[in-house]
């Protein structure tokens, strides 16, 4: 069964409205299937300052305020398990100790992750030293080149997967090892590497963006289909109604895009 943008979930004190007779059974059941401890359990990925800023003490950002809406809608408290990498808020998710996931798509994790459509699309950018002979994201697969990249982390798959002679130097920060190693790229999110160039004498960024980075709520694959199939229309109402773009706003990614409608 489709789960459609009209169908209403309120679980516990609320009420619940459906346009069908079914719906209360329906919804209890998605509930146990998404929420199987009572507690929703989020993963949040501090790594990636578009989407979550804060410590895990405090965090905050629009994934923040997408879990608490999820738990708000479904009846549940929200626990938000931290990490400071993609790599690692993905494991907690395939060792089922998270619930749902905020990540971008990409193949490697959608073998074990269901995810929904995006919500937020960002950008992959390259990073070179002033001096170097590169111009655009086309002259960075060559012999030779090294490139620094946060491990796990979407554009780390992206390039393991598209790079043909460049070489990718993998490491909890590569930014750091970009600088350390003395490579002759480094690769990130359009927003950070903005802020590095700006406060880093001697560096600036290859245009345009050499990958388009699709941030998705996603759940187990283990999950009922009704149950993913929630999640997508639940992501896109939040789209749809404002609730993405006005997250994106309190947390000051002014520049970060809502994904546009799924097809």
């Amino acid at each position: 069964m489709t789960v459609s943008c009209e169908w209403k979930f309120a679980i516990g004190a609320k009420h619940l409205e459906s346009v069908s007779d079914d719906m209360p059974e329906y919804a209890m059941d998605i509930l146990s299937d998404l929420v199987p401890i009572g507690t929703l359990r989020a993963s949040i990925n501090l790594g990636n300052s578009v989407l979550a800023q804060g410590n895990e003490t405090d965090p905050s950002g629009v994934t923040v305020d997408i879990a608490r809406e999820l738990g708000a809608r479904l009846g549940v408290g929200v626990e938000l398990l931290c990490f400071l990498a993609a790599k690692e808020s993905f494991e907690a998710m395939n060792q089922g100790r998270a619930d749902i996931c905020f990540l971008a798509v990409e193949p490697a994790r959608a073998e074990t992750v269901a995810f929904t459509a995006p919500y937020v699309v960002i950008e992959g950018v390259f990073v070179v030293a002033e001096g170097s002979s590169m111009t655009s994201p086309a002259d960075v697969d060559q012999p030779g080149v090294r490139i620094g990249a946060n491990e796990g982390s979407a554009y780390d798959l992206f390039l393991t997967r598209t790079l043909a002679h460049a070489q990718l130097v993998r490491a909890s920060d590569g930014v750091v090892a970009f600088i350390e190693q003395q490579l002759e790229v480094a690769a990130g999110i359009r927003q950070p590497m903005a802020a590095f160039v700006a406060s880093q004498p001697g560096v600036r960024m290859l245009e345009p963006r050499f990958m388009e980075i699709q941030q998705a709520v996603g759940t187990s694959r283990g999950r009922e289909s009704a149950t993913i199939n929630f999640l997508h229309a639940f992501v896109e109402e939040l789209k749809a109604d404002g609730f993405i773009a006005d997250a994106l706003r309190r947390s000051g990614q002014y520049d970060a895009s809502v994904a546009p409608p799924a097809s």
